[in-house]
């Protein structure tokens, strides 16, 4: 046993040791290197974003959101897509169309003319509990494409949704390159995805000529590193990290960390930004990008500044 507690002992010192060396290493002599900062984020700061196109004000993701949208001071959309049976890409969140629509099953088993039949303001209450949007000729599906076509001087901040591991996964990175390449539009779109594979994949085939965002698991590897000291040693791709002002009690947009992003030319966005003061103490810290559901915060930003 006490040759046990000897070797155990020792372990635990090598231990200390090898952490003590890489936290030296990382604070004295490893260097960041810069990124540069792609033209997606080389317009007027701090940029706000209308998420889903302003699901707090108009059904989410249509025609009637993006519209209302650009009456305010916004610099453009956070949007998601999802591939359809016949392999389009719509502007749309969840993986089944029931919550919003008054369709049933997945996206991806339907196909783009079938998805257009659906009404997707059919579940939008107003402030009242009207379904003041029902039937309206603007509340339908859009694709990516029209999206792109429609609204030619807004930035568009776009999440791969569907699993990386699916068939339409799979094909997403591929198709979203060639629509942004179709429309000219490598300097207006950020890809971003909560899945690291999809990143990975969109940025190998794009090969860098469009701005991507972090994974959740990059955005946790460069907080919890800069947090402790070792932020030298994050050596991610990501051009920006967006990811909400806390997560499970944990702040996420403490001075330092978004200091250390922007010392990286790492952009720090957040998003579920929906009050004025959250969106200034942010800006004021050094945020760039404040994504949120009520597009108006836009105007009263721009007012008070």
């Amino acid at each position: 046993m006490s040759k046990f507690n000897t070797v155990l002992k020792g372990a635990f010192v090598t231990t200390i040791g090898i952490v003590s060396s890489i936290f030296f290493i990382s604070k004295y002599t490893m260097k960041h290197t810069n990124k540069t900062i792609p033209a997606f984020f080389t317009h007027e700061a701090p940029y706000i974003f209308a998420h889903r196109g302003g699901m707090a004000v108009r059904p989410e993701l249509t025609k009637l959101a993006f519209d209302n949208a650009i009456n305010y001071s916004i610099a453009g959309f956070e949007t998601d897509v999802r591939l359809t049976k016949d392999k389009q890409l719509v502007v749309f969140h969840d993986a089944s169309v029931d919550r919003t629509t008054n369709g049933s099953g997945k996206v991806n088993e339907h196909t783009l003319k079938e998805l257009k039949q659906l009404d997707a303001g059919y579940y939008f209450s107003d402030i009242n509990k009207q379904f003041v949007y029902r039937n309206h000729k603007d509340a339908k599906i859009l694709s990516f494409a029209e999206l792109l076509t429609m609204y030619p001087n807004h930035l568009i901040n776009v999440d791969l949704k569907d699993d990386p591991k699916s068939e339409a996964g799979q094909c997403t990175p591929e198709i979203m390159f060639q629509e942004i390449i179709k429309h000219q539009a490598q300097d207006r779109v950020l890809v971003t995805s909560f899945h690291e594979q999809q990143i990975k994949r969109f940025n190998e085939i794009s090969n860098g000529v469009v701005a991507i965002g972090a994974s959740q698991n990059e955005v946790a590897d460069g907080f919890i590193k800069c947090m402790t000291g070792l932020g030298n040693t994050y050596r991610g791709n990501a051009n920006t990290f967006q990811m909400p002002p806390s997560f499970k009690g944990i702040n996420l947009a403490p001075k330092k960390f978004i200091s250390w992003l922007n010392q990286r030319n790492i952009i720090p966005g957040y998003y579920d930004v929906n009050n004025i003061d959250l969106m200034q103490d942010l800006i004021t810290k050094g945020a760039h990008t404040i994504v949120t559901d009520n597009p108006e915060l836009a105007d009263r930003l721009k007012a008070i500044s």
